[in-house]
């Protein structure tokens, strides 16, 4: 961490630093008033894209072997120029995310094989390495410029806690001994060079994801947070035991139950086994729910591959399209990830050809058109603050749906709310809740009405509603 330094010198910016307190005044004046965490501009740039493609590649789906985990883990490549995709192309992946509403694209640049997609001077074991395209091609490069080409936002994925081309297994050289311990620090060295190279060589990322988690040195790991710290500040930090911007939502359904507070307990979630008792507990409820008196902000992801009906393939396995979610199912998690007040992470893999295939580009397109037809039209939409925020129609239409969000910018304020109707000329209660956080997704049997209206019934502060709006039934 970068401290300020407590000493009388003179400080060495003191107009950057005068003009920081001033931006970040009307945040610091929040807290104190009301004692809400607030997230920081990546946090709501994370809530606010709500759907994010985890783009999964690595050697071993060049093998034609069926993907195993605890096997890949500890067996190196046999032979790393399997890699040699004839048609691949980037730009058909990241169009693909793109027709499907996806806002954030991650993409592995390593996994546990070791391997690194992109031109490393740290480690032999990349690009450098092949013959496909005379060892000069850079797919994080690649990655990384189609995003930005079709507006989706980059982040990098790196994998630090199994390399089973080093020997690495749960962040360690196995051993006990000075061959084991030169061994740990040749690697954490080598780990920190590459992290700068992502850091540094390929702009900004809008979030970086540490597979797994990655111990730093209090653990004998490398020190990357105080590399990213440095060279990615306004970015998502995902994540070490000493911080996490977001946190897991504890299952890979693609979903979390319903409240899914934005705010928790502790600055980290740890990993595994490295996990509070706390925060491991019941299933890891506590990463599923949040904390609603949490000190730290810190919103859930909702994760699930594509291919993970009747199976759960993040990366791709030949004759597998089987595994592909139907439709409805997407349907359902984006309810219960976007509409339970997370973002809804979903894996993709491209093919051997380097292609994404087109079963899943036609049911990624297909639920970006499903989603963009259920809610691109409400009836009517209204914000407001305070306890009550009517919204009238302008005539009587049934309803069935109904979108609330909080402005987050000012912490999650609304602590128990409800949903009234004028039916029949009476007011009635059609719902009741507790969070809303960036965004709650209420379903409800139809009713007839011209008039609805949001009731905080407890809350932190005054309430801040971004947006209430209503939808008619769907066909």
């Amino acid at each position: 961490m970068k401290y300020f330094p407590t000493n009388n010198k003179k400080l060495p910016y003191p107009k950057v630093l005068i003009t920081l307190c001033v931006c970040l005044a009307p945040w610091l004046n929040t807290i104190a008033q009301h004692g809400i965490p607030i997230p920081t501009p990546a946090q709501l740039q994370w809530q606010e894209a709500e759907l994010a493609a985890l783009v999964c590649w690595d050697l071993h789906v060049f093998d034609g072997e069926f993907y195993v985990q605890p096997k890949v883990r500890i067996t190196p490549v046999e032979d790393y120029n399997t890699f040699h995709p004839e048609k691949y192309d980037m730009d058909q992946w990241i169009r693909s995310l793109k027709s499907a509403g996806f806002k954030i694209a991650i993409f592995t640049v390593s996994h546990e094989t070791g391997f690194f997609f992109h031109q490393s001077d740290a480690t032999p074991y990349s690009m450098k390495a092949l013959d496909w395209q005379q060892g000069k091609g850079d797919i994080l490069r690649d990655f990384k410029a189609a995003c930005e080409k079709h507006g989706i936002l980059p982040a990098v994925y790196i994998g630090t806690r199994w390399n089973a081309y080093y020997g690495v297994y749960d962040f360690k050289v196995q051993g006990d001994n000075e061959f084991a311990d030169n061994r740990q620090q040749h690697y954490n060295q080598m780990i920190e060079k590459i992290v700068e190279e992502i850091f540094t060589n390929y702009g900004d990322w809008a979030m970086v994801w540490f597979d797994g988690g990655a111990h730093g040195p209090e653990q004998g790991g490398p020190d990357v947070l105080s590399v990213f710290e440095q060279h990615q500040p306004n970015a998502i930090f995902y994540h070490n035991l000493q911080r996490a911007d977001i946190r897991w939502g504890g299952s890979e359904t693609g979903t979390v139950p319903y409240p899914s507070w934005g705010t928790f307990p502790y600055p980290a979630i740890g990993a595994g086994e490295s996990a509070r008792k706390e925060i491991s507990a019941n299933n890891f409820q506590l990463l599923k729910t949040g904390d609603p008196n949490g000190s730290y902000y810190m919103p859930a992801m909702s994760d699930a591959p594509l291919r993970g009906n009747e199976g759960h393939d993040w990366f791709w396995e030949p004759n597998r399209a089987h595994t592909i979610y139907p439709l409805e199912k997407l349907v359902d998690m984006y309810y219960r990830s976007v509409g339970h007040n997370t973002t809804l992470i979903l894996g993709v893999t491209p093919n051997p050809d380097g292609r994404l295939p087109e079963p899943d580009v036609k049911r990624l397109k297909e639920f970006g058109n499903e989603i963009d037809r259920r809610f691109s039209h409400p009836l009517a939409s209204v914000s407001g603050t305070g306890n009550t925020v009517p919204l009238v129609l302008k005539e009587a239409q049934n309803i069935d749906q109904i979108v609330l969000q909080e402005d987050i910018s000012k912490g999650e304020r609304v602590r128990e709310f409800e949903l009234e109707a004028e039916i029949n000329g009476k007011w009635t209660s059609i719902y009741e809740g507790s969070a809303i956080g960036h965004k709650h997704i209420v379903t409800i049997d139809p009713v007839l009405t011209r008039k609805i209206r949001v009731v905080a019934l407890s809350a932190v502060g005054e309430p801040q509603i971004k947006n209430l709006s209503v939808y008619k039934p769907l066909q």
